[in-house]
């Protein structure tokens, strides 16, 4: 089912629009000094590391093309990891290896890729082929998250991921992004993955987005997206709140992977995230964004109690 509502309908419902996305809170609220810290994933990695917070292991950099003889030593003996570019955005780049087939690597998509293959990707990431304003970059190769199995019939292949949507250090809405076979096994939704609205009160899914239609289950597998209640939510919506002091953006969007064995660790942190989350939500951003808003002219509150607050106030709606 498509979402066609008209403009005022839209504003009526409290939906927040990409013009005021980016003027009122992307523009005001997120300084360019502190993007670095969010668009490149090593020092989101570094800066997360230094505040305690876990992330997945980093197995190696490739930095130029001279570099790349070192990925067979990388990778040598692995038999899953996910090269990804340290400037990259929107999922783009990311190649995730599930395992190996004699000397072949193994895709999340279930397809093959030779050595000469992953050469040939590090190459372009390199090249700025994925890079925001396609700028040179970097190659990183890491830990291959292994999903915790809560997530095992909503999911095709690859890692789904907990896109909170953090508003000036509050958790003002969140989804679990679930991989398709057409997102290539990715949690991305430009890329064709599900977004299912999880509640802020209780940590339990309810329906997902898909191209911008709602949906109830996963192409895929057909299971249900709602229903499923996350562990320990509470935690993880204060992890989520603590990156507003980690990275001093007022408009942020914290991907969090809940790994079978690690548990909760750190994948992503964006400066521009998008607003798909309201269609999974089913509800508007500028409610919440208002009411934040009041609260936080009252009084400074820390990352715990600023999760309580929105877990009242979603009590109360």
């Amino acid at each position: 089912m498509k979402w066609f509502i008209t403009p005022r309908e839209l504003r009526r419902q409290g939906v927040l629009g990409m013009n005021r996305r980016n003027t009122h809170m992307i523009a005001a609220l997120n300084p360019r000094s502190r993007y670095p810290l969010v668009d490149d994933k090593l020092r989101t990695k570094e800066v997360a590391i230094g505040a305690g917070i876990a992330v997945p292991e980093l197995y190696g950099v490739i930095e130029t093309n001279h570099d790349i003889r070192h990925l067979p030593t990388i990778v040598g003996g692995r038999e899953d990891f996910v090269i990804k570019p340290a400037h990259g955005s929107g999922g783009n780049g990311i190649l995730v290896i599930t395992g190996r087939v004699g000397g072949q690597f193994r895709k999340a998509s279930g397809l093959l890729e030779d050595l000469d293959g992953l050469k040939h990707h590090v190459s372009n990431i390199l090249s700025g082929m994925y890079s925001l304003g396609g700028q040179p970059d970097r190659a990183m190769i890491e830990y291959r998250v292994r999903f915790d199995p809560l997530f095992g019939q909503v999911s095709f292949q690859g890692v789904p991921d907990i896109r909170t949507v953090v508003y000036r250090g509050y958790p003002a809405m969140a989804m679990v992004r679930l991989p398709t076979r057409a997102s290539d096994g990715k949690a991305n939704l430009h890329q064709g993955a599900v977004g299912a609205g999880i509640d802020i009160a209780t940590g339990v899914t309810g329906h997902g987005v898909l191209h911008n239609g709602i949906v109830d289950r996963h192409p895929d597998t057909g299971a249900p997206l709602g229903g499923i209640t996350i562990p320990d939510w509470g935690h993880l919506l204060e992890l989520a709140a603590g990156c507003y002091e980690l990275t001093g953006l007022g408009y942020l969007g914290v991907d969090v992977v809940l790994d079978r064995d690690l548990g909760p660790l750190i994948l992503e942190l964006n400066a521009r995230p998008g607003l798909a989350v309201q269609i999974a939500n089913g509800t508007g951003l500028l409610g919440n964004v208002e009411s934040i808003d009041a609260q936080a002219a009252q009084t400074a509150l820390g990352p715990a109690a600023r999760v309580a607050f929105m877990r009242g106030l979603a009590l109360r709606e």
